[in-house]
């Protein structure tokens, strides 16, 4: 107590302690209350019974406060700290306004359900938990209400938002939950699921403040339209028509009972997956209705477990590998609310079929592929992620990055071309060592010099890397970064002349789109393209090469599919690519365009092992040309009258093999399509098709495989690109 008194008195001069320093010291709050008068406080009044000079100490809180504070009251200093209180309970408020708004209990806690469409209408995926329509209190029958009141919430019309009472009931009885509806609203709101005591105390929080803001029914409705009931229904609305085929304002009291039970664990209790459990849990529930006091014990016995009407089930695929890389867009458009969203994308169905076929009857032996076939505006109309979506789903032509390969060139000789060069300059095509590089042509073909054009049909490496140097790498990456190319390009280094930073194949298709509208950047996109206003043009900020660039980078573009490493994939109409494949013949690439179509193949092993021999000019460059006959001459035909379809209808997984897809050993395939039966297979590399129609037999060989597989082999040089 020594020790105490030191930290509250010091020595005083001799001066008279008032009346009120008396009171005060002796006030409750008074850190000096309850000392007694001892040896250590001598002679505080003189014999008339008046204060006297304190001849030692002095409180020393005294010094703290203010000398105009030192006479307030007790009642000024409860005041103030309740003034106090109340402002931080204001400032919390603001706070919750700020980082969860009210509006958000307003919005589904779970994305709804979209529906994508082909360009034509046919449906192509379904993605995201089923969501209706929310509810209105008044609308719904006391008998609907009354079974989530008595097993979540008893007290919810009165309390504020906690109820102790319900906690305690919660913890000795086990009936009801230890949350208020209010707070299981803020929880699923506005919070994550984590146990912590952080999120208790927001919790608790949120509830205050909505109970605050919103009225007690409002309350409710929200918490009825957005809580979780198993089988990816959210809402009551939903659960209803999905487990009794009726909405929540027609439900019998049983079946309203029968959902209020699922809200402990919607996934665990669903009658459609545990009916054991859910009837167990509908007979918690008929008992709470009793305690409560909203049924008798007479009728809690009558009611039996209701029956199920389950007439729709949404096993239905989640996505294709368009619809994947759709979806994300799709959600930005749809935003978020009740309402289910049916989109159009700008996938063409008739392509994707094309393109599912074609790399079908390809034989890949072991290895992956993926194809990007877009408009020159951006508008992708098929894409193949992976041999089959079924067996996995990652996006090889979004989300695997590969090296390009000599496709990267496009961006070496459009700097050329930008820079002066033409297409009939020439420039040594000898070998040459640049510090540690050593660059060198595919089968050790070199020459004195060689034409730009004729290098880049050819795939001169050696020729590439020295245009490199002469333009300098900085007008190689500028062009590639104007062309739309976003990844890492180191400068400096000339092996990136020959491809060797990563990108997605739909990224290096774009920027060859950019080429062959002479328009860009180009984005890929999912959705139709608005018409573009006179402001949007001239603010776009796209930009584009003059005549004469771009007429020499289609010469050239056309010498590789022609007369260069790209003959597999030439067409009878007028034709542009490239080949491209990386070192030891890990990634095969062909990207090229043919009328409006702008089409990316890429083959190669997720583990980025080698593809034994399989080159650009190979078999991705024929998987282009199958795919390009298909598209092009289709378009020529005339179209035929076909019933236009249900977009509620079921969905065409397009990237799912048909089952009448028959494997007949490793490079093999008997296809049974449209009344058509095809054998696609190889005879030593040679990719033949015997096909069966109407009695005909017809068979269909690859001349031009053939001829340049004798040129191909298994055994490239390590630094060789082509």
């Amino acid at each position: 107590m020594g020790i105490f008194r030191k930290l509250f008195v010091r020595r005083q001069p001799d001066n008279l302690w008032s009346e009120r320093d008396l009171a005060l010291e002796n006030a409750p709050w008074s850190p000096l209350h309850g000392l007694d008068d001892d040896d250590d406080l001598p002679g505080r009044y003189d014999s008339a019974g008046f204060t006297r000079p304190h001849p030692k100490y002095s409180r020393g809180w005294r010094r703290i406060i203010p000398a105009r504070l030192q006479d307030k009251s007790w009642l000024w200093w409860i005041s103030r700290w309740a003034a106090l209180f109340l402002a931080i309970v204001i400032l919390l408020i603001g706070y919750l306004a700020v980082t969860a708004p009210l509006s958000k209990s307003l919005e589904p806690i779970a994305a709804p359900q979209i529906t994508l469409l082909a360009a034509d209408g046919t449906p192509i995926a379904r993605n995201g938990a089923v969501v209706d329509e929310p509810v209105q209190a008044a609308h719904l029958p006391d008998h609907v209400i009354e079974p989530f009141l008595a097993i979540e919430d008893r007290r919810f019309y009165s309390h504020w938002g906690i109820d102790p009472r319900g906690v305690g009931r919660a913890v000795f009885t086990g009936v009801g939950g230890g949350s208020t509806i209010t707070q299981q609203l803020a929880k699923f709101t506005f919070l994550t699921p984590e146990q912590t005591l952080t999120r208790k105390a927001r919790e608790a929080l949120i509830a205050l403040w909505l109970e605050a803001w919103l009225t007690k029914d409002e309350i409710l409705e929200r918490y009825l339209s957005n809580a979780y009931f198993g089988d990816n229904m959210y809402g009551i609305r939903a659960a209803s028509l999905h487990y009794f085929y009726r909405h929540p304002e027609n439900l019998r009291p049983e079946q309203a009972a029968m959902l209020a039970g699922l809200l402990q664990a919607p996934s665990r209790l669903a009658p459609t997956r545990n009916p054991d459990l859910a009837a167990a849990r509908y007979g918690l529930v008929k008992n709470a209705m009793v305690a409560a006091g909203y049924i008798t014990q007479e009728e809690a016995a009558a009611m039996a477990v209701p029956t199920l009407d389950v007439r729709t089930r949404n096993d239905l695929p989640t996505g294709t590998y368009f619809a994947d890389w759709a979806l994300p867009e799709a959600r930005e458009i749809a935003g978020m609310s009740y309402s289910r969203e049916t989109l159009t994308t700008t996938l063409d169905s008739r392509l994707q079929n094309i393109a599912r076929r074609v790399v079908e009857r390809a034989p890949l032996g072991e290895a992956q592929v993926a194809l990007v076939a877009m408009r020159t505006n951006g508008e992708v109309v098929a894409m193949i992620g992976g041999r089959d979506y079924s067996e996995s789903a990652f996006n090889r032509a979004t989300q695997a990055r590969r090296q390009p390969g000599s496709t990267f060139k496009l961006f070496v000789y459009l700097a050329a071309l930008r820079a002066g060069w033409s297409p009939g300059d020439t420039i040594a095509n000898t070998e040459f060592t640049q510090g540690s590089y050593q660059p060198g042509n595919y089968g050790d073909r070199y020459s004195e010099e060689i034409t730009l054009r004729n290098a880049f049909a050819q795939s001169s490496n050696v020729a590439a890397v020295r245009l490199f140097n002469e333009v300098g790498s900085e007008a190689v990456i500028e062009t590639a970064r104007e062309l739309g190319i976003t990844t890492a390009l180191p400068q400096g280094d000339p092996s990136l002349a020959l491809g060797t930073s990563t990108m997605s194949l739909l990224e290096l298709t774009a920027a060859y789109a950019g080429v062959a509208g002479n328009s860009f950047p180009v984005r890929p996109r999912a959705f139709p393209l608005e018409e573009e206003g006179w402001f949007e043009w001239l603010s776009s900020g796209r930009g584009s090469l003059n005549a004469s660039d771009h007429e020499d980078m289609q010469d050239m573009l056309r010498a590789a599919i022609n007369d260069g490493t790209g003959r597999a994939a030439s067409l009878s109409v007028a034709n542009f690519g490239k080949t491209g494949t990386t070192q030891d013949n890990r990634d095969a690439l062909f990207v090229g365009y043919a009328g409006d179509l702008v089409v990316g193949v890429w083959i190669g092993n997720d583990d980025n092992s080698s593809l034994d021999g399989v080159t650009g000019g190979g078999l991705p460059a024929r998987i282009w040309r199958d795919f390009m006959r298909g598209a092009l001459g289709a378009e020529a035909a005339p179209p035929r009258a076909t019933p236009s379809p249900d977009p509620s209808g079921p969905v065409e997984p397009l990237d799912v093999p048909n089952l009448e897809d028959i494997p007949m050993g490793e490079r093999s395939r008997l296809t049974i399509r449209d009344g058509e039966a095809v054998l696609s297979t190889d005879f030593e590399g040679v990719p033949l098709q015997i096909g069966v129609r109407d009695g005909e037999l017809t068979l269909d060989v690859d001349e031009d495989a053939a001829a340049q597989g004798l040129e191909e082999t298994n055994n490239q040089p390590a630094g060789q690109q082509r």
